[in-house]
């Protein structure tokens, strides 16, 4: 058991893309590893994700003040920088495991606590396993954090809540835009939003129909067919004057391309992605001559803490404490999870997921979720959507603007020969 060592240090690092809330998963793991000082000596951040360990570039948080750390939980993407970068297999690349557990035995750190998505869950396992392997002692915990939601085993995902809030709201307020000027002007809006094989963060979009608007949602889960998207989009044309499309910029062909696809790939081999939007968009201006306008949410809808959900950030918070609590109970190679326990009224329990069980695993939107025809989705889905989203927890403002926290991010001083990543 943790609570029977001497005290250690633990090691916090963000991974991939940062999202509106993931620094109150950072707070909750500061924050809960000071209460626990007789055990916890210290939290050392990587400076830019995984990267931070490796090159021996590490934050030393206690450093900061409680006023800071506590003003991560209000402050959007990371405040220790994050990065897009996959270890290989341990066959492949070992040199680059061994280097983490050399740098974990130098700073005598005993708690490994990596805050990111499915490729985050991936590494923090085999950094479990090569631990073991080598017979140092460490304990790896998982922080849920995708704004994709297609974790597996847990509810939801820790940033998911708030891109969906913010992607519901302005859908609704530009489509009330194009309502107001389908007349004589704009009939169709195009919004793209982010979601490469799972389409949560679009079919938060569909909420606005309960709001009286048309709205046409195309998923990653549902083979794009032209001929009936075009059909539908002059349905509703036809019957309201106007129509939104919410388009994820994972939808694609039957083939496997995506609408979107650029040709080229990004630091974990997936496909480059943008422009799923122009593409639908004249689609339609070539098939009916609507006027329309498009717009690409982009880092927009993950960056936007101004109007977060208060249920994810609250639910950020606590996973970040929940793995601290799991790692002083002895808990290895496990990821805290949401687990709802009914719908209305909104309520669920913290568990627990073992990694084995989540690495290299994609949740996807089931079949009861879209509505058959495969544009929408149904009540089913909304009843799942509509807690996550539930509630405000504005920042500060000053002047105008929200006060976001600046740490000072002071290194903690090298002890071992540079390396180099390959």
């Amino acid at each position: 058991m943790a609570t029977s060592r001497s005290r250690k240090n633990a090691f916090y690092a963000q991974s991939g893309g940062v999202t509106a809330v993931i620094n109150a998963s950072a707070c909750g793991v500061i924050e809960t590893a000071r209460a626990h000082r007789d055990v916890i000596a210290n939290v050392y951040a990587g400076r830019n994700g995984i990267i931070g360990a490796l090159t021996e570039e590490l934050i030393d948080t206690g450093k900061e003040s409680a006023a800071a750390i506590r003003a991560l939980r209000t402050t959007p993407a990371g405040a220790f920088g994050s990065c897009r970068y996959k270890l290989k297999s341990l066959d492949k690349n070992r040199r680059e495991y061994e280097r983490l557990i050399e740098v974990f035995r130098a700073h005598d750190i005993a708690w490994f606590f990596y805050n990111g998505g499915g490729d985050s869950a991936d590494t923090c396992f085999k950094v479990s396993q090569l631990s073991q392997s080598m017979g140092y002692p460490l304990q790896a915990i998982h922080v849920p954090k995708t704004v994709d939601n297609d974790l597996p085993i847990t509810d939801c995902c820790p940033g998911f809540g708030s891109v969906a809030k913010y992607v519901a709201v302005s859908a609704l307020e530009a489509s009330f835009d194009v309502r107001s000027m389908a007349k004589t002007s704009t009939k169709v809006f195009v919004l793209e939003v982010m979601g490469r094989h799972a389409g949560w963060i679009a079919a938060a979009g569909g909420l606005i129909e309960d709001h009286g608007i048309p709205v046409v949602v195309l998923l990653p889960e549902v083979e794009f067919d032209e001929k009936k998207f075009i059909a539908r989009v002059d349905e509703l044309v036809k019957q309201h004057g106007f129509c939104t499309v919410v388009v994820s910029e994972g939808c694609h062909h039957p083939d496997g391309t995506f609408l979107a696809e650029q040709g080229t790939r990004d630091a974990f081999g997936h496909a480059q992605l943008g422009g799923a939007a122009p593409v639908v968009a004249n689609m339609v201006k070539q098939a009916l001559g609507h006027k329309f306008h498009w717009a690409v949410a982009d880092y927009l809808q993950r960056a936007a803490r101004h109007i977060a959900s208060k249920t994810d950030v609250k639910q950020a918070y606590e996973l970040g404490a929940a793995a601290v609590k799991l790692a002083l109970k002895g808990h290895n190679a496990v990821m805290p999870t949401i687990d709802r326990v009914s719908d209305a009224p909104y309520r669920y329990k913290i568990g627990v997921a073992r990694l084995a069980d989540v690495a290299n695993v994609e949740k996807f939107m089931p079949p009861n979720f879209i509505t058959k025809d495969g544009f929408g989705i149904t009540e089913a889905c909304k009843r799942y959507l509509r807690p996550l989203i539930q509630g405000e927890d504005y920042p500060r403002y000053k002047d105008g603007m929200p006060v976001y926290a600046t740490l000072k991010n002071v290194a903690v001083p090298k002890k071992l020969p540079a390396f180099e990543l390959r």
